[in-house]
C-alpha cells in the first residue's frame, strides 16, 4: 500500500514557532526523507470560516501569510501538494454524503467539538458548519487516500471520527472491494513539542493573548519576547534556587536546544542537563538562560526569515503554487468522489449495465 500524509492548518492567522515545533518542522523531515508516495498539505480556509463567517477578509488575508510560513520552513511545492481546500469543490460532495453515517449524538460526544465550542462560547448557538467539522475532516483526509495522518493528542478523536466514517461506508457500501482507507494518526516525536506554552507561561499561544513568536518575526522582536518571557516567579535572585515545572523558558529550551548549541554559545555547560542542575540548585540567573535561548532561537529562524524574504518579492507565484496545488488535489479528489458514488450506486450516467438492464426491463414489456 502507498504511503500517504495528509496535514494543514487552519488560515487564522501568521504560524508561530508553536506550529513550528509541533508539526512544521516534522512536515519538512518527513518530505524530504524519501519515504511517502504523497504529502498533500491543506490550508483549511473553509474550515476556518465556520468560525469566522463574519470576517471572510481576515481568513483570505491569512491564506497568504501560511503559504509564505509553509515555504520559508522548507516545504517543496516539487516534494508536497501545497493546496487550498475550498478549491476541492469534491470535498464538499464527499462530507454530504459522509454527513448520513454520523448521527448527532456521535458529533456531540466527540471530545474535540465540545471543547473548541466551549473555548470559542458557541454553547448557546453552535454554527452547523463547525458542528459538523470532523465530517468534513473526514472528507479532507480521505479524499486523497491518506494512511497517515500527523497530528497532535488533542486532534486524536477526529482522527477517531474518521476512522469509524471510513468502517461504516466501507461496510455498507463496498464490503468486498473497499473504497476508503483508514488513517493512522502520527503524534508528535518528543513530548517538549507537543505543545508550547505563551512565551507568558499561559498553556496556549494566542494571537489574541500576544503571547505568540511568529515565524515571520524579525530578530529584534523575537529578542524582545524571549527577554520578557515567562520563568520562576520564586527565582527572585540569581542565587536563589530555580524551579523548572512551569517555566517556560526551559520548556521552549526542551524543544530546541541541542548539545551542539552549548559548545557555540554557553559553553559553561556541556548540555541542558547540566544547566538545569545549576539553576535548580541556585546561582544561574534567569537573563543568562534567557540570552541562551535567543542565540538558539535566532540560528532556527534566520534562515526562514531569509527564505521569507525571498519568496515575499513574487507573490503571485505563490498563488501560481497554490493553484498548481489545487488543481492536482482536485484531480484526485474527482477520482475518489467517482469511487465514492460507484459504491453508493448513484452514479447513474457513467454505468452502462444500468442504462442496458432498464432498457431491456421495459423493452420487455
Amino acid at each position: 500500500m502507498s504511503k500517504i500524509i495528509l496535514t494543514g492548518d487552519r488560515p487564522t492567522g501568521r504560524l508561530h514557532i508553536g506550529h513550528y515545533a509541533g508539526s512544521l518542522k516534522r512536515r519538512v523531515e518527513l518530505q524530504n526523507s524519501g519515504e511517502f508516495d504523497k504529502i498533500y498539505i491543506m490550508i483549511a480556509d473553509a474550515q476556518a470560516l465556520t468560525d469566522n463567517i463574519d470576517t471572510p477578509e481576515k481568513v483570505r488575508q491569512n491564506v497568504i501569510e501560511v503559504a509564505l510560513d509553509y515555504l520559508s520552513v522548507g516545504l517543496d511545492p516539487e516534494k508536497s501538494t501545497l493546496f487550498i481546500q475550498s478549491q476541492i469543490s469534491e470535498l464538499t460532495e464527499l462530507t454530504f454524503y459522509y454527513m448520513d453515517l454520523v448521527t448527532v449524538s456521535r458529533l456531540q460526544r466527540n471530545p474535540t467539538v465540545k471543547n473548541e465550542i466551549q473555548m470559542r462560547n458557541f454553547e448557546a448557538s453552535i454554527p452547523v458548519g463547525f458542528f459538523t467539522y470532523p465530517i468534513s475532516q473526514a472528507a479532507d483526509i480521505t479524499f486523497c487516500k491518506a494512511n497517515i495522518v500527523p497530528v497532535g493528542e488533542d486532534q486524536l478523536p477526529m482522527i477517531e471520527q474518521t476512522k469509524e466514517i471510513v468502517h461504516k461506508f466501507n461496510a455498507v457500501y463496498a464490503p468486498e472491494n473497499p473504497v476508503l482507507v483508514e488513517p493512522k494518526a502520527m503524534l508528535p516525536q518528543a513530548d517538549a513539542c507537543k505543545r508550547l506554552p505563551g512565551t507568558d507561561g499561559k498553556a496556549k499561544m494566542s494571537k489574541s493573548l500576544g503571547n505568540c513568536i511568529y515565524l515571520a518575526d524579525s530578530a529584534d522582536e523575537v529578542k524582545t519576547k524571549i527577554m520578557g518571557m515567562f520563568t520562576d516567579p520564586q527565582h527572585l535572585k540569581v542565587s536563589d534556587p530555580g524551579h523548572l515545572e512551569g517555566n517556560t523558558v526551559f520548556t521552549y529550551l526542551d524543544a530546541f536546544a541541542r548539545d551542539e548549541h552549548f559548545e557555540r554559545y554557553c559553553p559553561d555547560y556541556a548540555n541542558l542537563d547540566e544547566m538545569k542542575a545549576h539553576y535548580t540548585k541556585g546561582g544561574l540567573g534567569d537573563m543568562k538562560v534567557k540570552k541562551f535561548l535567543n542565540e538558539i532561537m535566532q540560528e532556527e529562524l534566520e534562515p526562514i526569515r531569509k527564505r521569507r524574504a525571498m519568496f515575499e518579492k513574487d507573490i503571485p507565484e505563490i498563488y501560481n503554487i497554490l493553484k498548481k496545488g489545487s488543481e492536482t488535489a482536485r484531480q484526485v479528489a474527482a477520482q475518489t468522489l467517482s469511487e465514492v458514488k460507484h459504491a453508493m450506486k448513484i452514479d447513474y450516467f457513467e454505468d452502462l449495465e444500468l442504462i442496458k438492464e432498464q432498457s431491456e426491463k421495459y423493452a420487455s414489456r
